[in-house]
């Protein structure tokens, strides 16, 4: 695709950074906003049918509601040159397919580290009603700064959709064959928990270097996530702790309900790990062994995409059943169960009945402590809360009066009293401030700070400070911002610091005193290499040898400004002085001036002049009189003499 390629008049393509099974990824620029971004342009045989662009476009728009910072943002959606594209964050970095294919495995904590933020990332998005359903190296992104971002959750879905709203033919599933889950596998309807297994693929193959289940075809990769158990990491990586391995084994259940409830659930368990405590999933192994046998029988076709290659439809009869149903019991077996289950229902009635009878339900008052909660930090009043017997949840909302982590209200109000029954503990309800609404915030770097902070203002943002220091960028002018903190992109409150620092010019830099007694040429060489520009003064000296340097403007030893000029001022040797005038003198009276003028006197020619007034009678001089010349010059006077005896 040529570089001037410009989708919906702003998004300029300049060169292809990927290219997947159903669409190519662009390194594209901005025009409007100036910044680099990614563009997804789907391959054209995909925007053909009309039900797949109306989910292209709603998953587009829900994904571009995903604001998290480990969820690579999406920003824009069009159709252009008979396609359709998304705009997406451009993530400077590599995916961790191309970590683990260059680098092998990573180190058991790193791995955690990296599924700890994917589980932020996946966490985020269950929330908001979104499952990601293509967890897989590829879709995560890793900046040289180690920050991790999940990428495709608009793709994802769009090419993922459930039983209830495919792309493809009923009875077929989307979705890549290696870190498919069971229920992927099979076509059942998904809920966060799949990604959750996609994830312990994917953690699985971070610490073993390969993933646990390969195949040589999508169905037989299939075949395996539903129906055998996967060879426990250490046996691949010996270096893999047991409590690493106890999380990855419960992600990897054949039965969601043996998996974390939630991400949430998988990052305190990675937690753990990390800060060296026991995990819940060493005590959950047992428990998560048993319920994987429960995994419900494979009842739909399904649809795999390899790692390798693009979506295609596999047809149901390839696909292995989860298990044979066992043998149906009789029809007597079933009335005799009845019966029991009636009796003892009857049984356990009778005997509540009459326990209820003989004892009255004692009752107590706790009282919410006055004063305990409200605009105090979140752990103070929880503390206060359970100390007066409280159990205690929390609820978080944007809040533009009042800073994060103070308590905006409490359920039952503070001072109020509650009955609850002898013994027991009462319920409250905190509501704790999240800080104040956030934006988006923009880039004001190479502006001019008076235009940075009237920009700033004009957004809403209340609390602007500026620094000054020195740029090492000869490009950037005094005055200009060189740099922003929050950076560009970020969410930040509208009263949040924002620090912009602005050039000071560029720094100073001292002059070297070793230039002195050097030849002008090596002088101007160093001081250009210091990032000075230089120029040259010639200057007369009895003591510094012609061509070397006498001293520099500013003076060595003192500092100036990058990128300014310096004067080197170079020796043209002893001051040059003027030859007097002795013609019409004798012989005796030129060399004296001559040589009170600093020259040395040499007699020249002589000619014979009886006419002349004196014996002798100077003539003119080499060099002339009146020009200059270095002192010490020889200089030879011609005469003339009245007789040959005074020549």
């Amino acid at each position: 695709m040529s570089e001037q390629t410009v989708f919906n008049g702003r998004y300029e393509l300049h060169r292809r950074l990927a290219r997947g099974g159903m669409a190519d990824v662009f390194l594209a620029r901005d025009q409007l906003l100036d910044r680099p971004v990614a563009v997804k342009v789907l391959f054209p045989e995909f925007a053909t049918d009309p039900s797949f662009v109306e989910r292209f476009r709603r998953e587009a728009q829900s994904a571009a509601n995903l604001n998290h910072p480990n969820i690579v943002s999406v920003y824009d959606w069009g159709a252009e040159q008979g396609t359709y594209f998304i705009v997406m964050e451009y993530v400077e970095g590599r995916s961790l397919a191309d970590i683990l294919r260059t680098e092998g495995p990573l180190h058991p904590q790193r791995a955690a580290e990296v599924a700890s933020d994917i589980a932020a990332a996946l966490g985020f998005a269950h929330r908001n009603g979104v499952i990601h359903r293509d967890v897989k190296p590829g879709n995560v992104l890793i900046s040289p700064a180690g920050h991790v971002k999940v990428a495709d959750f608009g793709i994802a879905r769009a090419m993922g959709a459930g039983v209830e709203d495919n792309l493809t033919k009923a009875g077929s599933v989307m979705g890549t064959a290696t870190y498919f889950s069971p229920e992927q596998a099979q076509g059942l309807a998904l809920d966060p928990r799949s990604d959750l297994y996609s994830l312990g693929v994917v953690l699985y193959e971070m610490v073993a270097g390969r993933p646990p289940f390969t195949g040589d075809s999508p169905v037989s990769i299939a075949y395996k996530h539903v129906q055998e158990q996967p060879t426990p990491p250490r046996r691949a990586n010996a270096n893999v702790p047991a409590d690493l391995e106890a999380i990855i084994m419960r992600l990897l259940a054949k039965n969601p309900h043996a998996r974390y409830p939630s991400a949430e659930d998988l990052r305190a368990d990675l937690r753990r790990f990390r800060e060296g405590q026991p995990v819940l999933a060493a005590g959950a192994a047992t428990a998560a062994t048993a319920m994987a046998a429960g995994v419900t029988a494979a009842h739909a076709a399904t649809q795999v995409v390899p790692g390798y290659e693009g979506t295609r439809a596999i047809p149901a009869e390839e696909l292995p059943a989860a298990y044979s149903e066992p043998p149906r019991r009789s029809g007597a077996f079933l009335v005799v169960l009845i019966l029991l289950l009636l009796i003892l229902a009857g049984l356990l009635f009778a005997l509540a009945k009459v326990l209820t009878s003989n004892k009255q339900t004692a009752k107590e008052s706790l009282q919410v402590p006055p004063g305990c909660c409200v605009g105090k930090p979140e752990e103070q009043a929880r503390a206060a809360l359970e100390t007066a017997r409280f159990d205690v949840t929390v609820e978080t909302q944007k809040n533009d009066q009042v800073e994060a982590g103070i308590v905006v209200s409490v359920d039952p109000a503070e001072g109020t009293t509650v009955d609850v029954e002898k013994g027991k503990r009462g319920q409250a309800k905190l509501v704790v401030s999240a800080g104040a609404t956030t934006v988006k915030m923009p880039k004001v770097v190479g502006s001019q700070v008076d235009a940075a902070i009237a920009l700033l203002r004009q957004q809403g943002f209340t609390n602007i400070t500026t620094e000054e220091a020195p740029s090492d960028d000869p490009n950037v002018a005094k005055g200009e911002v060189f740099k922003q903190d929050p950076p560009e992109g970020a969410d930040v409150a509208k009263d949040q610091l924002i620090t912009l620092t602005v050039s000071s010019g560029p720094p100073d830099v001292q002059i070297p005193t070793d230039v002195k007694g050097k030849d002008a040429a090596d002088a101007a060489n160093e001081l250009g290499q210091l990032g000075f520009k230089t120029t040259i003064q010639d200057q007369p000296s009895d003591t510094v040898d012609a061509g070397k340097v006498i001293d520099t403007n500013p003076p060595a030893g003192s500092s100036a400004p990058k990128g300014s000029t310096v004067t080197i001022i170079r020796s043209s040797g002893p001051q040059k002085v003027t030859i007097p005038t002795v013609a019409g003198l004798t012989k005796q009276e030129a060399e004296k001036a001559l040589s009170d003028a600093g020259f040395q006197p040499v007699a020249g020619s002589c000619s014979i002049d009886p006419s002349i007034s004196k014996k002798t009678q100077v003539t003119s001089t080499v060099p002339a009189e009146g020009t200059k010349a270095n002192p010490g010059t020889q200089v030879t006077y011609a005469y003339k003499a009245q007789t040959p005896a005074d020549c």
